[in-house]
């Protein structure tokens, strides 16, 4: 009998790992068949097991996902084998797509604008503002001071606190300020080391105005609200492009010549700067690419998209990050995103494979890895633009989806074999593949 879902599950955290399982399997109909699913997908390796196990909490199994490779990728002359993790069918086939594409027209180029990554502390102060600004240089020597021990191997490696910026937010939130922290976290991401500095500025600030006895007893307090690195890094900025003569694109489209074909582009992507329906859409295909090769790194893939995102609104509406320039005879298409990763630190030398994928790309630094995920990033808008105004998105998409639909009716080999010939020349959809397969089976 299975077991009730609404009735609330006391210390779950506190159970074994198989407690936990057997739990779960009562909510099915067939415990002894999801029991044994789950457990079909655990690491053979024990050790190896219970290094994924404590990655999260309440782990029973591992999920996986398709781990794909982009040959042809070439980035300031440098070419690499680019890994994806990411399991939309036609995602590492658009991308490779566009990497052999453009490695015949000089290949991708990216620099590095900058990697400024911010932290907050958020707090209220009941005394007046020009008081606090007058006592800020002081405090800032020992604020900065308080977070040596912190500090010392980051600054080491060239990073450490680059500014302490008080602003006043009392106009919004009564007695509410904020520091405004920058950083430069050289090769690692920074989050437990950006946390770690601003929690300690928190309590040195309390102790800070509880000594200025030129303040009343009330204003020698303050709460510290929060402490906490923001994920949105506008100043931590990759810019990559490609770019051709306009004859070189002659042959995308035989319906259109070279530069008939860059304007169509160039207005399909000016479309999505000024139609949010179609931004969002657009964007979504850049992190396509940035967020597989994130994962494949062990970096965390939804603070960079939520950077990005951020940043497309940064002009008050949103819109695509993206965008293309026609000149002198020459197509350029650019791509300008904010991303913080890291290539220390974190999942990056704990898991696997993630430290299988940066050595695949020549253990890069966390600048290159930057350059290497917007890449990917522009490579798959490129292919989906490039396909949305020639053939349409749908025919490349549905060809890649054609396995998934043949896994879905449970082909054959044989008949996988003889769909994939018969769909060369056909329109696949659901429906016609399931058609197909059954007239195999008559």
């Amino acid at each position: 009998m299975r077991r009730k879902r609404d009735i609330i599950i006391s210390g779950f955290s506190k159970l074994l790992k198989e407690e936990k399982l057997k739990l779960v399997a009562e909510y099915f109909e067939n415990p002894g068949e999801v029991v044994s699913l789950l457990k079909s997908f655990w690491h053979s390796d024990v050790d190896q097991q219970k290094l994924f196990d404590e990655f999260s909490e309440n782990t029973i199994t591992n999920f996986y996902i398709p781990y794909g490779i982009a040959p042809n990728v070439v980035i300031n002359g440098k070419t690499y084998l680019v890994p994806m993790v990411i399991e939309e069918s036609s995602v590492v086939a658009a991308a490779s797509a566009a990497a052999k594409f453009w490695s015949e027209r000089g290949g991708f180029h990216s620099e590095i604008l900058d990697t400024k990554k911010v932290g907050q502390v958020h707090f209220s102060w009941s005394g007046e503002s020009h008081t606090l600004f007058t006592m800020l240089p002081s405090l800032k020597r020992r604020l900065i001071e308080s977070v040596r021990p912190i500090t010392a191997n980051m600054e080491k490696r060239g990073g450490g606190i680059l500014d302490i910026e008080l602003i006043d937010m009392t106009d919004q939130i009564a007695d509410y300020y904020q520091f405004l922290v920058s950083f430069e976290t050289k090769d690692s991401m920074g989050a437990n080391f950006i946390n770690s500095v601003l929690e300690e500025f928190g309590q040195t600030l309390k102790v800070f105005l509880s000594e200025q006895i030129q303040l009343s007893d009330e204003h020698r307090q303050c709460e510290i609200i929060m402490a906490i690195l923001s994920n949105y890094t506008p100043e931590c900025v990759v810019k990559t492009w490609v770019e051709c003569k306009l004859d070189q694109l002659d042959n995308v489209d035989e319906k259109l010549n070279g530069e008939a074909f860059a304007r169509k582009f160039e207005k399909a992507v000016k479309i999505a700067e000024v139609d949010v329906y179609r931004a969002t859409t657009h964007n979504k295909g850049i992190y396509n690419g940035i967020d597989s090769v994130a994962i494949a790194t062990g970096n965390d893939f939804r603070a960079i998209e939520a950077a990005g995102h951020a940043y497309a609104t940064r002009s008050g509406k949103y819109k695509s990050l993206s965008y293309v320039e026609i000149e002198n005879d020459t197509f350029r298409f650019i791509l300008e995103v904010p991303m913080a990763v890291g290539t220390v630190g974190g999942l990056t030398s704990l898991h696997p494979l993630a430290k299988q994928s940066l050595e695949l790309l020549g253990n890069p630094s966390a600048r290159e890895l930057m350059m290497i995920a917007s890449v990917m990033g522009i490579a798959n808008n490129f292919s989906a633009v490039k396909s949305l105004t020639t053939k349409g998105i749908q025919a490349g998409h549905m060809k890649m989806h054609l396995f998934n639909i043949l896994n879905h009716f449970k082909a054959s080999e044989n008949e996988k074999n003889a769909a994939v010939e018969h769909f060369k020349d056909q329109k696949v959809s659901f429906s016609s593949v399931g058609q197909y397969i059954a007239s195999l089976r008559k």
